[in-house]
């Protein structure tokens, strides 16, 4: 294989100190220079104090890597500065210099914490071979702690992503749950992250080293699902030549993951219970029992014991299943999460297609946040990476919204439709019926879901549509009356001083400009649904 010219040279040419920043403390100030100017060759950043108060105060003010120190100093003993560096840079790596009359102190120094010594006088090829292995041990600690990070992020409870109550209530039953073998049932709708929260189960329980076997229960017919959790014996059915394993025997001494297990056929949940009861499998076609040792982590987005009332599901595996359970909440229910994971997946898809979105526009997260999200955080999850993919500016507008997206609808709601311009100066009962008749429309006229869009409770919402519909019956009969209160009333079916008692507290009041009447009176956005 023929290397890149230009990655050959960017590799020759890459000096081994380069980000590495050194801290180089020795009262001898041009032997503090000759070490520097040998390890800058290389490529260090070096900083020189001559004393060892200030070396003291650049430890506690600046950020370093490697700090190398003279033991014996004027003013600081060197042992004070180990101390010291250890103390306020725990990561950091310490080389001491010493006479040979020190190496007792030398050793004192590594039993504090430094990590190696060097005598004088300096031998300056050992003395960047030492720095190099120092800056290299500490550039492999970090690559671990950051892989360390990205795997918590992925498998840990930190991969259960949100700030909201409801979110942190999750967590930290997760974390009581996963050290147990008891089996879970994770109830939820779909997308909302059964099989994410499965793993982390999984990667914080005992079992984290041995197999994690995924089940969809919806994905093949009766007899397929059988095979693949049981397996089969050669000659259990026309084409089965060869012996297979079944999930729960790939599963062994792990976890196996059912995922929609409430659409598991009858038949199936019988030898399902027997397993969970027994602890022991029969592959198709054999008698011969074999025991498993597996945790059973099962999911589903139906109600069970409503299946179980209505006898597609049975009670006492359900009983089995049930015996510790997770309710994930839907994305609308904890919308404060949003913009959490908008960045996360903004973050994720940057990486995975080489793209550099920075942000997401405002009309874009306000538009976010007011839709339902029906497929929860994997619907979220896929819109924001084909935002990701089509963008082209670095920032996420609705211009990079695919057509016929949900989010093109509900945008004139986030405050910058066009349309809403000739509102400026109106009265306040425009503007509201503007955007309630905006919102009804968007969701072809279903209250609750309006209502939730405009931050209101479902009954204030229903309230304001009947006073509209009083208010437009008692402006037409004004208007076709001559605004003749008594002939209005009339007309109404109704008495003019109950007229008078509905205008109050419709608290409509007549326009001097048209004749007509206004509605003075603005929503409530505190009445819950």
């Amino acid at each position: 294989m023929v290397m890149d010219p230009d990655k050959s040279n960017q590799i020759l040419n890459r000096k081994s100190g380069e980000g590495i920043r050194v801290l180089i403390i020795d009262d001898e100030k041009p032997h503090a220079e000759v070490v520097s100017e040998s390890l800058e060759r290389v490529g260090f950043e070096c900083t020189v104090v001559c004393n060892g108060k200030d070396g003291a105060k650049k430890i506690e003010t600046e950020t370093f890597d490697v700090v190398l120190t003279d033991l014996r100093m004027a003013d600081v003993d060197g042992l004070a500065i180990v101390r010291k560096a250890k103390e306020e840079l725990p990561e950091v790596e310490v080389i001491v210099i010493t006479g040979h009359a020190d190496i007792k102190t030398a050793v004192e120094a590594i039993k504090q914490g430094a990590s190696n010594y060097l005598t004088k006088p300096l031998d300056m090829v050992e003395l960047r071979t030492i720095v190099e292995k120092s800056s290299e041990k500490l550039r492999l600690a970090r690559a671990n702690r950051e892989l360390k990070r990205q795997l918590d992020e992925k498998f840990g409870f930190e991969g259960v992503l949100g700030n909201s109550s409801k979110m942190h209530d999750v967590v930290v039953k997760l974390q009581s749950i996963a050290p147990t073998n008891a089996t879970v049932l994770i109830q939820g709708e779909t997308g909302t992250g059964k099989e994410l929260v499965a793993k982390a189960i999984h990667n914080n329980s005992p079992r984290k080293n041995k197999p994690f076997v995924a089940m969809n229960c919806t994905a093949l017919n009766e007899n397929l699902l059988d095979d693949e959790l049981f397996g089969h014996e050669p000659g259990a059915f026309t084409g089965a030549e060869r012996m297979r394993k079944g999930r729960f025997e790939y599963a062994n001494g792990g976890t196996l993951f059912l995922d929609e297990v409430g659409d598991m056929p009858m038949s199936l949940q019988a030898k399902l219970l027997r397993v969970l009861e027994n602890s022991e499998v029969f592959r198709i076609g054999s008698n011969e029992p074999l025991k498993v040792n597996v945790r059973v982590v099962s999911a589903t987005h139906r109600d069970l014991e409503a299946a179980v009332t209505d006898g597609t599901f049975r009670q006492d595996l359900f009983f089995r299943l049930n015996r510790l359970k997770i309710r994930l909440p839907q994305l609308r229910e904890r919308r404060e999460d949003i913009p959490l994971l908008a960045s996360h997946f903004l973050k994720e898809f940057n990486q995975l297609h080489a793209k550099n979105a920075l942000t997401i526009a405002e009309p874009v997260r306000k538009a976010m946040t007011l839709y339902d999200w029906p497929g929860n955080v994997r619907e979220m999850r896929n819109f924001i990476e084909s935002m990701v993919v089509l963008d082209v500016d670095g920032v996420l507008n609705i211009d990079d919204v695919q057509e016929g997206n949900i989010l093109n609808r509900i945008q004139p709601l986030s405050g910058q439709s066009p349309q809403a311009s000739h509102l400026i100066g109106r009265p306040l009962s425009e503007v509201e019926r503007f955007f309630i008749e905006q919102a009804l429309s968007l969701t072809n006229g279903n209250r609750e879901e309006a209502s939730r869009m405009l931050g209101i409770g479902e009954r204030t919402l229903y309230r304001v549509i009947q006073d509209w519909k009083l208010q437009d019956k008692i402006k037409k009969a004004l208007a076709e009356n001559s605004n003749d209160m008594e002939k209005a009333a009339k007309s109404l079916g109704m008495k003019s001083d109950s007229l008078i008692r509905k205008l109050k507290k419709l608290a409509l009041t007549p326009d001097s400009e048209d004749d007509s009447l206004t509605r003075k009176t603005d929503i409530e956005d505190n009445d819950e649904v």
